[in-house]
């Protein structure tokens, strides 16, 4: 395509700016959307309306606070209205998503041209999103190298036009394609106001210019362009209309399911939801649930539960060859998928799961029996695994100094699966180095410091490192050991502790206690609504999270219905303004 001028470079020049200034402010709300009711705590919503390590710890003492108890009071009054809402900026991975949805264009460009997000543990936490100069030059090639490749690959192109163009100048067709491009990237449809300024990209096609090639396929690429670099498109931009309560607004049918959409599948809403959205169907509790069920049998659902565990638990990325990697993914996205999706299980059965899915290779590591006909479930039996603290993905997320570190095993179970928080090691902590007296060769002696009585570190590390310690016959891959790697003076003896519940030895017995501690519900409350909102939890939403976990008790702690309360919830449907 030639080069970039006229109205085509204005539509591109503005989305940029328009982008650099809705980064700035973070806030957005205009007007002109449907009316909203408010009625006895329900949202009338309707119309279109727009819309990695857990830590350091390898030496010195990290600070463990608060309490993971399912049951314990927020200490809040009353129930919460409604959580903070500001424009978000889609992550990487949500981008491709949308792009593959949107497009079919499955090159994952996101990913290979804009920068890494921050994980904390999640990557779309709107607090860490920074926008300047640099990032929207590379929105700018992003949509610059999908525009190119969608026009030049004949299936790709064929998909997103609803029509055959007769022409360069057909404004019918090229109508056609404007509409339903953004109302899918837009997640709303347009009003022909907002239309008409695409539909001038058409000149490009037919004006006398040398530069510019004379074809209906010019002036759709730089409406992919346009499409693709607007803060509409790249943010999820909520307004509502405000409600009788202060700060408070009541979403639209179609910002509920943009909300519904990247919660459960990480992408846009399919036309199904869409046109449920425009006919009023998710202002109801029941309108909603019945999409989340339909939603949740779509694959989009697993694979978006598939990266929510490998970010919570740490295993998005493990230091292991390709094929011993992906033998991992496919034992606990089968093990997920299992629980969550074929049983419907109780959601705490993830970690007492008595078999596990290999191939003979994988069950050669592990020194489990070979599954029938090659890949298949197999029983622990008496081995000391149960469920998914034994898969190795898990076992490899949280070493160091190339070594499995009892310290960081410990802080993945207190902060990821009984939510309490861990301070940094002290500023006079080289937590880089290795812990203790590096003249002691077994690992049970390098951390004696962290143990001994009156050190500074033993008050904090009495916390995590037992944990770790319980699960050092386990090496860096998952596999069984009875002694430090490659010194078998240093025999190993498994014990360890979980403070204050109990004692254990290896990942079944370790498993078993966090269940009967009661504190998982809460926590895994806490990490879907961390996940969801794109945030850290607010004190105030404490009382929220209350609800949803004696919800997911009462449902037998099924992690579907944890998704369909949550979604039926009147919270759901609400905003409210952040004070400035």
């Amino acid at each position: 395509m030639g080069a970039r001028s006229g109205r085509g470079v204005v539509l591109a020049a503005c989305a940029l700016c328009a982008l650099a200034a809705l980064a700035c402010s973070g806030k957005v709300r205009q007007e002109g959307d449907p009316e909203n009711a408010w009625n006895g705590g329900n949202a009338a919503a309707s119309g279109n309306g727009q819309a990695g390590n857990a830590g350091n710890g390898g030496n010195g003492g990290n600070g463990v606070s608060g309490s993971g108890g399912a049951s314990g009071s927020s200490g809040n009054s009353g129930p919460l209205i409604a959580s903070d809402s500001i424009a978000r900026r889609m992550s990487r991975s949500e981008l491709d998503h949308v792009l593959r949805d949107l497009l079919g264009d499955t090159a994952n460009a996101a990913s290979e041209l804009l920068s890494e997000d921050a994980y904390s543990p999640y990557d779309n936490d709107y607090t860490t999103q920074t926008i300047g100069a640099a990032q929207v030059d590379s929105f700018a090639s992003l949509a610059d190298d999908v525009a190119a490749r969608i026009v030049t690959t004949p299936a790709l192109r064929d998909q997103l036009l609803p029509c055959e163009p007769t022409g360069a100048d057909d404004l019918g067709c090229f109508e056609q394609t404007a509409a339903q491009l953004t109302r899918r990237a837009f997640r709303r449809t347009l009003s022909d106001d907002e239309l008409e300024p695409y539909l001038g990209l058409l000149d490009f096609a037919t004006e006398d210019i040398a530069e510019v090639d004379n074809d209906f396929d010019t002036a759709l690429e730089l409406l992919l362009r346009a499409v693709l670099m607007d803060p509409e498109f790249l943010y999820r931009i909520e307004a509502g209309e405000p409600t009788d309560m202060p700060d408070i607004y009541a979403l639209s049918g179609v910002e509920i399911a943009t909300r519904m959409s990247f919660v459960i599948w990480g992408s846009i809403p399919d036309d199904a939801l869409l046109e449920a959205a425009e006919a009023g169907e998710l202002t109801t509790a029941a309108g909603r649930r019945a999409q989340v069920e339909r939603m949740l049998n779509d694959q989009r659902a697993r694979e978006q539960l598939h990266r929510f565990h490998a970010m919570w638990l740490g295993y998005r990325v493990i230091p292991h060859a390709p094929e011993l990697a992906a033998a991992f993914d496919r034992e606990t996205t089968a093990l997920l998928d299992r629980v969550i999706f074929e049983e419907r299980a109780s959601y705490t059965s993830l970690f007492t799961y008595a078999e596990t899915y290999l191939d003979d290779a994988l069950a050669d590591h592990y020194g489990l029996p070979h599954p029938d006909g090659g890949e298949g479930w197999v029983e622990y039996g008496d081995s000391g695994r149960a469920g998914i603290l034994s898969h190795g993905a898990v076992l490899s997320a949280f070493g160091k100094f190339s070594d499995t570190s009892p310290t960081q095993r410990g802080i993945l179970i207190r902060s990821r699966l009984l939510c309490e928080t861990i301070a940094p090691p002290p500023p006079t902590v080289m937590a880089d180095k290795p812990p203790g007296d590096m003249s002691a060769v077994c690992k049970w002696d390098r951390y004696a410091e962290h143990r001994a009585s009156g050190s500074s570190c033993a008050s904090c590390h009495s916390q995590m490192d037992p944990i770790g310690f319980g699960l050092e016959n386990y090496d860096l891959a998952g596999r069984y050991r009875e002694h430090d790697d490659g010194l078998p003076e240093c025999a190993i003896s498994g014990e360890g502790e979980l403070p204050p519940y109990g004692s254990f030895s290896g990942p079944a017995e370790l498993g078993a206690l966090l269940v009967d501690s009661g504190a998982i519900e809460r926590c895994v409350v806490k990490q879907v609504l961390t996940f969801a909102l794109g945030r850290a939890l607010e004190p105030e939403e404490n009382s929220f999270v209350d609800t949803l976990t004696e919800q997911l008790i009462d449902q037998d702690t099924a992690l579907t219905e944890l998704l369909h309360a949550y979604v039926a919830s009147d919270a759901f449907v609400l905003r409210k303004e952040p004070a400035p």
